[in-house]
């Protein structure tokens, strides 16, 4: 089982300390999602002028960057914007071979009062500019289960409009069943031959709070993590399992000093109940 966490939920932590505790709680990789406040982490030194330096300190940690998650949505409707996603891309594009990363995390994107039928149409479109990118850098977009497109049937209506390899799915396993009441097993059904790549959180339901539910260290919530890692065991899932502790967003939940360490404790817990 290879383990990692994603930098939204260490916001506040610096390169040195994000490889120090990666190694000291026992992960395998550090998944970027932002650095210091900054989403964009290619404009910055450590992965620009100084990338040489942070290649070599992960190299000395023995850890890996599975992935990096960027901020580019498949549907959108504005050429400027989709310009941008491309140029993004690309940027992640060439952090991937520098640190043998093989997914880049995409979003489906807030479809608004589209239909979802014309919105497919639209993100088969954005898919013909953007996946011949991927295909260049040898690096594989994984589609999050996430926003307009968390339903396994809506993911799969994207997987059906290309035959690239380089198109894949992240299962945040927290959205579907929290959001869509969409069971595991139906998951798996339906994209678990496409399933590179996970996300795992835990929550419980709280009406009072914009989202209706809160997010809460794993194990304290009512999401059936067990039933979903017995799952991915069940059916020989090989990828990473990775937290995403959503304390950019979420300022309120522990501190990543806690809910990181918490996390391998509770997955190495799991890995042996499987057992």
């Amino acid at each position: 089982m290879k383990l990692a966490f994603t930098t939204l939920g260490c916001p506040n932590w610096n390169m040195d300390t994000i490889i120090s505790k990666a190694v000291e709680y026992d992960y395998d990789g550090v998944d970027f999602r932002g650095y210091l406040g900054e989403m964009e982490i290619y404009t910055l030194p450590e992965f620009s002028s100084e990338i040489e330096t942070t290649k070599r300190k992960f190299n000395e940690a023995d850890l890996e960057i599975p992935c990096f998650s960027s901020s580019i949505r498949l549907f959108t409707t504005s050429n400027n914007e989709l310009e941008g996603y491309k140029e993004e891309l690309r940027q992640y594009g060439r952090l991937c071979q520098e640190f043998n990363t093989p997914y880049i995390r995409v979003f489906g994107g807030g479809i608004g009062d589209t239909g979802r039928a014309e919105a497919v149409q639209i993100v088969k479109n954005n898919l013909d500019q953007l996946l011949p990118i991927a295909e260049q850098y040898e690096v594989t977009l994984i589609l999050e289960t996430h926003d307009d497109w968390t339903k396994c049937e809506n993911v799969l209506d994207v997987l059906n409009q290309t035959n690239s390899k380089y198109l894949q799915v992240l299962w945040d396993v927290h959205h579907p069943y929290r959001t869509k009441g969409e069971e595991p097993e139906k998951t798996w059904d339906k994209l678990g031959e496409r399933i590179q790549y996970t996300h795992w959180k835990d929550s419980y339901l709280k009406e009072a709070t914009a989202r209706g539910y809160q997010l809460c260290l794993m194990g304290e919530g009512d999401i059936p993590l067990k039933r979903i890692f017995d799952l991915l065991a069940e059916q020989g899932y090989k990828g990473y399992y990775t937290l995403e502790w959503e304390k950019v967003w979420c300022p309120e939940i522990e501190e990543p000093e806690i809910a990181i360490p918490q996390y391998v404790q509770y997955m190495k817990q799991l890995e042996n109940e499987e057992k």
